[in-house]
């Protein structure tokens, strides 16, 4: 069987899924010619079909990003859901890559002297909790979705269920 087919076979009758990362790393894989994709680009291809991660982003462009673009600064415009760059028309395509770099550095300078913590406020207070504990809250819930959401009111703990994990954070 050639190479070709077995990846066929896999694909159409073998693979199992509970989520989209097989055939999202697969197709990072075949995207180049060597067969090779680093964890990063695999992840980043998860990312981008992620609609919760979108829906967070959106969010941040539309309530912290955009708003100081459009009105504190007036430099772009937002119509609808399309932001546009006032006086783009402007711009010659070696000032835009000339912009484009500035801004690059500004992300530079900004991972250099703020490192990984510039992104601490996203896990902060995440850990994964044992799997009695969660066998434990999942066996006294009996299913009822109620009873987790009152368990976390009570016990001011945010329960995010994400399979097979059960990740606890307290609440800020």
């Amino acid at each position: 069987m050639t190479r070709f087919e077995t990846l066929k076979r896999f694909i159409t009758t073998e693979m199992k899924m509970s989520q989209i990362y097989q055939p999202l790393m697969l197709i990072e894989l075949l995207k180049n010619m060597d067969g090779k994709a680093s964890v990063k680009d695999i992840a980043q291809s998860i990312l981008n079909k992620d609609p919760t991660q979108i829906d967070y982003f959106s969010q941040i462009v539309k309530n912290m990003v955009g708003r100081v673009l459009t009105s504190k600064q007036n430099l772009v415009t937002k119509e609808k859901d399309v932001y546009s760059l006032v006086g783009s028309e402007d711009l010659s395509n070696t000032e835009a890559e000339q912009l484009i770099e500035l801004c690059e550095q500004k992300i530079a300078e900004f991972e250099a002297k703020r490192g990984d913590a510039a992104w601490n406020h996203r896990k902060r207070w995440h850990r994964p909790i044992s799997g009695s504990i969660r066998y434990q809250v999942l066996a006294a819930a009996k299913g009822s979705v109620n009873f987790v959401v009152s368990l976390m009111k009570r016990r001011c703990l945010k329960l995010i269920t994400s399979c097979p994990r059960v990740l606890v954070a307290k609440m800020t």
